[in-house]
């Protein structure tokens, strides 16, 4: 068995990230239906662990001390990217959506809790398999898993990244075929004909970094990613101290629930102020960063022979959260116009209500290079599923654990 400190455990989470990155380009429908290639580097981590555990070996045991760092860090730039601004620039259709995305975020849980109940599991293990792993996806998921563990849920890291991968994929599968039903059958077309440079597909833009200038001073050209770097360090630090208050007072909260707060109150302040000079371009990188190094050192220690028995509930569940969702399609389709737009964001919707938002972004590709561009749903989808969304899940899932503990 091979011992690895905290420095070469990282390592070896770089490399098994490389190779999941090497995977997607190897076999195209992992990219196709956007499998993140931190979540397939660790999972064959994880499988080789569990074939060699079959065979009465232990082949490594791992030092995750900077685990939970990053995955802190990573919420934290969460934090960062909640600005009540960014409401603004989509205006009421922003609001409405990420309304309607946090009223369905209820609605998983309250489905997994009454699935779960019926197979005689735990409350928790359906609000697990519901927002949690779907509208959190699995960096979310692995995040919580010890407060679940913690409340009675056996397995919960195993279970919390099974329900996400089923996600991701059904999230690919499903928003396609029903946003082209609502498109077809409607008659709807596009506002305007595709033309180059009218589909915008990015995330919106975070921050007005001016463009890089050349400098022969390297304090300069490393003060920006100092100064935001300090910025999330300190949101981390006083966000610790925001954490012990709120356990203080009873309250069942992950680790980065105060970072994650202090950073959404430094990026509002800054938003008014431009006290900080905060760049979201470099805090998103960052963000990016610490995410799949989280990811890739989660799940190299998962324990999939804990899956075993578990594996009709899980199917239940998903089944019915993919029903839910697509039966949800019709009222977002409505509450957002009931027009080619509103029809694009639906696919959208259950992009990233099942999956993540680079399985939104997939499907509204998808359908924008067959019907036309959809300019105002590619600003308000992104929006609501890569930054509001991922906040007030975080609160949702937190009253559930406090309610059901």
């Amino acid at each position: 068995m091979f011992e690895l400190d905290f420095v070469q455990t990282l390592a070896f989470a770089g490399v098994a990230l490389l190779f999941g990155y090497w995977l997607r380009r190897l076999i195209p429908v992992l990219d196709r239906y956007n499998l993140p290639a931190p979540v397939l580097g660790g999972l064959i981590v994880a499988v080789a662990v569990l074939i060699a555990r079959g065979q009465g070996v232990t082949l490594v045991k791992f030092d995750t001390t900077l685990q939970s760092p990053m995955m802190i860090a990573f919420f934290t730039t969460i934090g960062f990217a909640a600005s009540l601004s960014l409401l603004k620039i989509g205006g009421p259709q922003v609001l409405r959506f990420f309304l309607l995305a946090t009223v369905f975020a209820i609605a998983q849980n309250v489905v997994g809790i009454l699935i779960a109940l019926g197979f005689g599991l735990h409350p928790l293990f359906g609000v697990l398999a519901g927002s949690v792993t779907l509208t959190g996806g699995p960096a979310t998921g692995l995040a919580f898993a010890p407060l679940f563990e913690q409340a009675g849920v056996a397995g919960a890291s195993s279970v919390a990244i099974a329900v996400a991968i089923g996600g991701i994929i059904a999230g690919g599968l499903v928003g396609g075929p029903v946003s082209t039903v609502l498109i077809e059958r409607g008659k709807l077309k596009s506002p305007r004909r595709a033309r180059s440079g009218d589909i915008d597909t990015s995330l919106p833009e975070a921050d007005s970094d001016p463009a890089p200038t050349a400098s022969t001073d390297d304090d300069d050209d490393a003060w920006p990613i100092v100064k935001n770097l300090v910025a999330i360090l300190i949101a981390m630090w006083i966000g610790h101290w925001v954490s012990k208050g709120f356990a203080a007072l009873g309250m069942t909260l992950p680790a980065y629930i105060g970072a994650m707060l202090v950073a959404a109150l430094i990026r509002n302040l800054d938003d008014v102020t431009g006290w900080f000079g905060l760049s979201l371009r470099f805090i998103n990188a960052f963000g990016i960063v610490t995410l799949t190094l989280f990811l890739v050192m989660a799940l190299m220690t998962l324990k999939l022979w804990e899956l075993s028995g578990l594996f009709l509930p899980l199917f239940a569940i998903l089944a019915a959260q993919i029903v839910l969702v697509i039966l949800a399609a019709a009222p977002v389709h409505r509450a957002m116009g009931s027009n080619y737009e509103s029809a694009v964001m639906s696919g959208g919707f259950i992009g990233f209500m099942l999956g993540t938002t680079a399985n939104a972004m997939a499907v509204m590709r998808a359908l924008v290079e067959r019907y036309g561009p959809a300019p105002r749903a590619f600003l308000v989808a992104p929006i609501v599923g890569a930054f509001f969304i991922d906040f007030t899940n975080a609160i949702i899932i937190t009253l559930f654990l406090n309610l059901l503990t």
